[in-house]
């Protein structure tokens, strides 16, 4: 897929198939990822791939984050639990903190362009994804069991990855909507 129509054709998944995807596409990806654009050069991207075990204690923490806010009906617990695990390949994205807070600011917009890049990048390849934040991204056990010290990086979000198992549409304003030009 050329560059223009991957830009305009990627969405976000959120049904996946369960097939694997392969590794050499996810290592490409994150070579993708770390080319984002970075003032200083400063690298502040870090990539914490999820096994089977900590998938699993980040499903149940996720559920259980959820049933503080609203009680789950066995069904919806479960389709919950099923919607948290349908991606084959789950990434935890996050920042390493500059104690200098322009340098911060700056380094945050370096990893949104990352998680951008990763995404076109698998896009281009046909694999799937999808950014996300939540609860279960910045709760103190999820740093515990990525080992992530909070003190020196903050999550900026998880990536689920996989094949579409649907893709949606998404509705955009028209360009004039939302470009304008001065004199």
């Amino acid at each position: 897929m050329d560059c223009y129509q991957t830009l305009l054709s990627r969405r976000t998944i959120h049904d996946f198939r369960p097939d694997p995807i392969p590794e050499a596409a996810l290592l490409r990806a994150l070579e993708a990822a770390i080319r984002a654009p970075n003032h200083k050069l400063t690298n502040p991207w870090r990539f914490t791939r999820m096994g089977p075990a900590v998938r699993h204690e980040i499903v149940a923490l996720a559920v259980a984050l959820k049933s503080q806010t609203r009680a789950l009906s066995p069904p919806a617990e479960a389709g919950l639990r099923a919607k948290l695990s349908s991606a084959p390949e789950l990434l935890a994205v996050s920042q390493r903190l500059d104690a200098d807070l322009a340098r911060r600011h700056e380094d945050y917009a370096s990893v949104s362009c990352a998680i951008e890049n990763l995404m076109l990048a698998l896009w281009s390849e046909g694999i799937g994804s999808k950014w996300s934040t939540g609860a279960v991204t910045t709760h103190p056990s999820t740093y515990g069991l990525l080992g992530i010290d909070e003190a020196k990086e903050e999550i900026v979000g998880f990536v689920w990855i996989g094949f579409a198992l649907n893709i949606p549409s998404t509705p955009r304003l028209e360009l004039d909507a939302v470009y304008r030009q001065t004199l």
